[in-house]
């Protein structure tokens, strides 16, 4: 594969304070779509329900070598990483998190693990996407800590801004406190019904008040997209010329096309 290299990885957390949006989803749905574009990616789970990682085709059960491993410093992140059948790496992970999260409470540098490991293997990568808790964990924090940018996945329903906006306020104060370079990279609709005039309401306002921050493409629901994780596939390897393969294919360009975008500057200078 070529790989169309960066000047350096893009690090993004896939994150929500709020469970079943479909971050998990966007995680393998993305790694996939960006590996089909000729991307080296990377895909950590630091979930410990490792449903990034079954749904990557990896068995979660019995791991020898997963996050947790690296996270405790038993092994190095390379020693770790799996290749999957979709062109993507993994650093699988699974329910030994939750232990591991205890334990971390007590070592040095705990909400720096995740950083230092991925910074041994982040020269490999265009993009390196962790699939985060659905809460604000010392799991998650490693995450953010890592990351230099945070994708949100939000459904458009009711109370979907004001929690976003709690979430924006999460991430600032984590930015003052913990990653000076956080930063909101993008929020994207998953999970989206057109027929819904309470979704497209939401939407409307989503796009009112944080603007470009919100990607283009929309996710919808769809059968197909639901179906994939059961075969241990992304829905670009199941079936991507079906709306939420094509959907998610969009997403990944558009990111690419961002990227080209903020890079020009820099090019000219």
């Amino acid at each position: 594969m070529t790989s169309l290299r960066m000047s350096s990885p893009r690090i993004i957390a896939i994150a929500n304070q709020k469970g079943g949006v479909g971050k998990t989803t966007t995680a393998v749905n993305l790694a996939a779509a960006l590996a089909q574009s000729q991307r080296r990616v990377l895909l950590v789970d630091i979930d410990p329900q490792g449903n990034a990682t079954m749904g990557s085709g990896v068995e979660k059960r019995g791991l020898e070598r997963a996050i947790t491993e690296v996270l405790l410093r038993e092994c190095t992140a390379s020693e770790a990483i799996m290749k999957t059948a979709e062109g993507y790496d993994l650093l699988p992970g699974n329910i030994d998190l939750t232990a591991a999260e205890i334990q971390l409470m007590d070592l040095p540098q705990r909400e720096a693990r995740l950083k230092t490991a991925l910074a041994t293997v982040s020269a490999n990568y265009d993009y390196i996407l962790i699939d985060c808790p659905p809460s604000l964990s010392l799991l998650t924090l490693n995450a953010l800590a890592a990351a230099d940018g945070v994708l949100v996945p939000m459904q458009c329903e009711y109370y979907a801004l004001e929690g976003l906006s709690a979430l924006i306020d999460t991430i600032n104060a984590l930015k003052q406190k913990l990653n000076p370079r956080l930063e909101i990279f993008g929020v994207v609709r998953t999970m989206f019904d057109v027929r819904n005039n309470l979704a497209n309401a939401v939407s409307g306002e989503l796009t009112r008040h944080f603007g470009d921050i919100v990607f283009r493409s929309i996710i919808p629901r769809n059968v197909r997209l639901a179906e994939a994780p059961s075969h241990g596939q992304s829905i670009v390897g199941y079936d991507k010329g079906s709306r939420g393969g094509i959907a998610y294919l969009g997403l990944a360009g558009e990111i690419v096309r961002r990227e080209k975008d903020a890079a020009k500057p820099k090019e000219t200078a």
